[in-house]
């Protein structure tokens, strides 16, 4: 007979099972956050700002533990790497204002 190992040695953890209403999977644009926290959590404001416009719309709130908020950080900074080795450095330098409309240049 077959020796069964004991819970937790040897055995694969159960694999998760992701699902999502389909509101959800469609997906929110947003090109702003908003990042508050106290002791206890950490709380993500996800919006949209529209050039020429002052109003900003939050569109989704997420909220997190501190030690969530530390991996969420961490995964970010592993998949901005594999993304800039496969498709090259995102840029974050922006260029001043033009004369005439006043909006900055973003690079693509």
């Amino acid at each position: 007979m077959a020796e069964v190992p004991p819970k937790g040695e040897g055995a694969a953890p159960p694999a998760l099972q992701f699902s999502m209403d389909d509101s959800v999977a469609n997906g929110v644009y947003a090109n702003f956050v908003n990042i508050i926290h106290n002791p206890a959590e950490f709380v993500f404001d996800f919006a949209r700002a529209v050039p020429g416009r002052n109003d900003v719309r939050i569109l989704s709130r997420v909220l997190t533990t501190p030690v969530h908020a530390k991996q969420l950080l961490n995964a970010l900074a592993q998949n901005i790497a594999v993304y800039e080795k496969s498709y090259g450095p995102i840029r974050v330098d922006f260029e001043a204002p033009r004369p005439g409309n006043g909006a900055p240049v973003r690079p693509n």
